[in-house]
C-alpha cells in the first residue's frame, strides 16, 4: 500500500478502536479516539522509514521490529499504540498489495504476501485498505470479547475521562 492508504489505515483504525474499547459512543469513546489515533497512524507510517534507507519491506517490516516496540511498551510503559499502528501496515502489505514484506528478515529475504493483493497504484488499493482495517477491527474486537487474555493489557487508565480532567463535563 501507499503512504495515503496508510495513514487512512490508521486514523480508522484510531477512530475503530475509540468504539471498539468504548461503544457506549460517549465522552470516554472520543478521548480514546483522541488518545490512540496519533500513535497508531505513526505506527502505520514507521515501516516505510526503510524508504530511506536498508531494503524496503525487509529492514523495518519484520516481526524483529515489532517485538522490539512491544517490548519497548513493556520495559518503558509508553508507546502502548505505536506497535498496533505497526502490526497494521504489515497486515495492510501482506493481504493488500502483491509483493508482501520479509517477516523475518534479516534472518531469511523471503517476502510474503497473498496473491488477492493489489498494486500500490491500483485504483482498488483504497478500498482493499478500508475493507482490511474493517476486518482487523472486528478481529480486535473479537479477541477482546471472547478471548481478552489474548491482547496484551494495554493500560487504558492514562486516556480516561477522570484522568484528563474532563469529569466535570462529563
Amino acid at each position: 500500500m501507499n503512504k495515503k492508504d496508510h495513514i487512512l489505515n490508521g486514523g480508522l483504525l484510531g477512530i475503530g478502536l475509540g468504539f471498539v474499547l468504548h461503544p457506549e459512543g460517549n465522552v470516554q469513546t472520543l478521548v480514546t479516539m483522541a488518545a490512540v489515533f496519533v500513535p497508531v497512524v505513526l505506527g502505520a507510517l514507521f515501516p516505510d522509514i526503510d524508504t530511506e534507507f536498508g531494503k524496503h519491506r525487509k529492514t523495518l517490516h519484520n516481526v524483529f521490529v515489532v517485538a522490539l516496540l512491544y517490548g519497548y511498551t513493556i520495559y518503558f510503559g509508553n508507546l502502548q499504540w505505536v506497535w498496533i499502528g505497526v502490526v497494521s501496515h504489515f497486515v495492510l502489505d501482506v493481504l493488500g498489495s502483491k509483493r508482501g514484506i520479509a517477516l523475518f528478515y534479516p534472518l531469511w529475504d523471503e517476502e510474503f504476501g497473498t496473491p488477492v493483493g493489489v498494486t500500490t497504484a491500483s485504483q482498488y488499493a483504497t478500498v482493499i485498505t478500508i475493507v482490511i482495517t474493517l476486518v482487523e477491527l472486528a478481529a480486535v474486537y473479537a479477541l477482546l470479547t471472547y478471548a481478552p487474555s489474548v491482547i496484551p493489557n494495554v493500560d487504558l487508565s492514562a486516556v480516561s475521562v477522570q484522568a484528563l480532567g474532563l469529569a466535570p463535563w462529563v
